[in-house]
């Protein structure tokens, strides 16, 4: 997968959680949409820092389409 195909995912991903933070306005969210914003949202995290590993390969003179993508663990549980 290289940048342009995890960006696009990215972006996908955004509008999935967009749809669903609309959809939840007024009444909010059911137990099934609530899981799956959820379930975007750790998707959205992981793919994020797949698009950092690559670009920071990149930048270091590695081959970027050895970065790949991390466990939910891994990147949840990054301290900030």
């Amino acid at each position: 997968m290289d940048d342009a195909q995890v960006h696009d995912r990215i972006e996908g991903l955004v509008a999935e959680e967009h749809r669903l933070l609309e959809q939840g306005e007024g009444e909010g969210l059911d137990a099934e949409a609530h899981a799956r914003l959820e379930e975007v949202r750790v998707e959205l995290d992981r793919y994020w820092d797949l698009l950092r590993q690559r670009r920071a390969r990149a930048e270091a003179g590695l081959d970027p389409d050895r970065a790949g993508a991390r466990d939910e663990g891994t990147v949840e549980d990054y301290l900030q």
